[in-house]
């Protein structure tokens, strides 16, 4: 009898196929990403190497003021993640809002920790999910799991 697949292991897997997790980007580009609603955001970056514009979507964790938080699911080897650790060129698309100039702020561990408990208590389902998923793709029970912060160039350029 084949092994059942728990719900954390299925959520994993449509993570890692890139059609399925890049399929909301054109939706951004044509200006309808208002379309995902508020929790959702397109970040524009900067390729570490090639230097070419690089586009992906990820859930926002938490607004506050003029601040946009975001975590790394796929943690610090994610490729989004480490194009904007190597030059921080950032351009934000949520809700009207079009590629908007933000800066990047990578929070310390302990201060993800707290975003991401703050989440939990928001949207206790779908941290259950979500965590679960993270916990499988990173192959441990509490895997890292980085929080960026995206403000005004202005305010936020404190890294």
């Amino acid at each position: 009898m084949p092994e059942r697949r728990t719900a954390a292991q299925w959520a994993a897997d449509l993570l890692r196929t890139r059609w399925i997790v890049r399929a909301p980007i054109p939706l951004y580009r044509a200006g309808l990403g208002w379309l995902l609603g508020p929790r959702m955001v397109m970040i524009e970056h900067r390729g570490r190497v090639s230097g070419e514009p690089r586009f992906v979507v990820v859930e926002v964790v938490e607004r506050e003021g003029n601040a946009i938080r975001v975590a790394s699911g796929f943690g610090e080897t994610s490729q989004w993640y480490r194009n904007l650790r190597a030059n921080g060129v950032a351009f934000l698309s949520t809700g009207r809002a079009r590629r908007v100039p933000a800066s990047v702020r990578f929070l310390s561990e302990e201060e993800g920790r707290a975003v991401l408990a703050r989440y939990a208590l928001a949207h206790p389902q779908a941290w259950e999910q979500l965590s679960a998923a993270m916990a499988e793709l990173a192959g441990e029970p509490d895997p890292r799991i980085p929080v960026l912060e995206f403000g005004p160039p202005e305010v936020s350029a404190r890294s």
